[in-house]
């Protein structure tokens, strides 16, 4: 007969492991969202968590938590946001649907690069028959991607159409397509293998648009009660001040639903870093690449002229309080209420984003979570219309000297011909008149 102190013992050790899961208590969660009004049934609720248990079994996660839904024309999005155990690469852990389809991106992408360096071979050779002149263009440097676990990358992204099927990892997002999906409206169709066709074109198929849109919506309208995160006293800052990381207070007591619920909003911050209008958190100074190019192409004939140094690029920074956000033609950002109304006693902040519709965050005591439900749209007073083209470059400046006119009448030919032959005659006369004075 087992030890009755060994079986508390063992049963000790078993809660504290069960305790120590990366999956939160979402259908505690879903109940605070209830209160308000938001978020999913109940049932559906339940095969999320069912879901996502499946996923944190299958990798090694070191957090999971449920971003959201995002609604489709044909199939509705799922997203998991889970942060990966130090050392491990996320893109091991890929299922095998989605370890394909990074696969076919990048061969696509490969096939691509040496097509363009065939043709560029071809014009070499073009070139050296024909001696023709070598254009001195040169396209704008490419903003690297940031790090995973940095920036805009931070998080690792899975989805999946139906709850209970295999979760698929998402791609790191580019700069590029951070600032092209800002310039863009799509609906999501469910797919994450169909094209995106618009204009100006998007650089990648839906499953990178879902991606930048994600990260889009989780720079403006991931929130958290004031106080919750904190910087490290140890921490040195940047050159510009700039932090990207904090730490749980340990020490955060949580604050007040009336807290919460004032109108100025200055006891809820953002703990999601801000992306810049170049399409990443940190800015990146593209004329280092340039300058190290024109190192390597110092026996050039021509010298260029170096492009004027840019000016850097400044956000906000981290745990800035939502009383600092711009507002949406005339009316506010956020909108907090107190849910359930009647019962104060056992009431919830429950706050919603009105730029992106579909963000929500509530807080009460030191718990809070977001979460986000909608079609993954903006909010826009105007109707949308894409950007114009860009203006045609010129060929050549115009001027009289290489403007072309129209050619001459007969009759002003002939009397062109009639001048010059009068002009003629007249400086004959005149050298004749200059001998007839010298030899007299």
């Amino acid at each position: 007969m087992q030890n009755p102190k060994n079986f508390m013992r063992d049963t000790e050790l078993d809660s504290d492991e069960e305790m120590e899961t990366p999956l939160p208590n979402i259908m505690e969660l879903a109940h605070y969202f209830s209160l308000g009004g938001v978020g999913i049934c109940k049932e559906e609720t339940f095969r999320v968590f069912l879901a996502l248990k499946k996923l944190v079994d299958d990798s090694p996660i070191l957090k999971c938590r449920f971003w959201g839904k995002i609604l489709g024309l044909q199939n509705n999005y799922y997203v998991a946001e889970v942060e990966f155990r130090e050392g491990e690469d996320p893109e091991q852990q890929l299922p095998k649907e989605g370890k394909e389809s990074i696969e076919a991106d990048s061969e696509s992408e490969q096939v691509l690069s040496r097509k363009s360096n065939d043709s560029l071979n071809m014009d070499d050779v073009e070139d050296e028959e024909d001696q023709l002149p070598k254009s001195m263009y040169k396209p704008p440097p490419e903003i690297p991607n940031e790090d995973l676990g940095t920036g805009c990358n931070k998080y690792v992204y899975f989805v999946c159409t139906e709850l209970g099927t295999s979760w698929v990892q998402l791609p790191s997002v580019t700069p590029a397509q951070i600032v092209i999906s800002r310039q863009i409206k799509k609906f999501f169709t469910g797919n994450l293998n169909s094209p995106i066709t618009s204009y100006p074109p998007f650089p990648g198929s839906e499953r990178h648009y879902l991606r930048a849109v994600i990260a889009r919506i989780s720079a403006s309208a991931i929130v958290s009660p004031q106080g919750f995160y904190m910087f490290e006293e140890d921490e040195d800052e940047d050159d510009e001040g700039v932090r990207d990381s904090f730490v749980t207070n340990p020490d955060f007591e949580g604050l007040s639903v009336a807290d919460l619920i004032d109108p100025s909003l200055t006891n809820w911050v953002h703990h999601v870093q801000y992306i810049l209008p170049q399409g990443r958190c940190s800015w990146y100074n593209s004329n280092k690449k340039f300058e190290e190019e024109e190192e390597e192409e110092e026996e050039e004939e021509e010298e260029r002229d170096e492009p004027d140094e840019p000016e850097p690029e400044v956000g906000p920074p981290l745990l800035t309080p939502l009383s600092e956000d711009t507002e949406i033609d005339g009316f506010p950002a956020w909108t907090v209420v107190k849910a359930p109304s009647l019962v104060p006693q056992h009431s919830v902040a429950i706050l919603h984003n009105n730029l992106w519709p579909g963000a929500h965050c509530f807080a009460v005591n030191r718990k809070f979570e977001n979460v986000y439900v909608g079609w993954g749209q903006k909010y826009s007073s105007e109707n949308y219309s894409p950007p114009a083209p860009p203006i045609p470059q010129v060929e050549y400046p115009s001027g009289p000297e290489i403007t072309e006119v129209d050619d001459p009448t007969v009759e002003e030919e002939n009397a062109l011909r009639a001048a010059q032959q009068e002009a003629f005659e007249e400086a004959e006369d005149e050298d004749e008149d200059y001998d007839d004075d010298e030899d007299d």
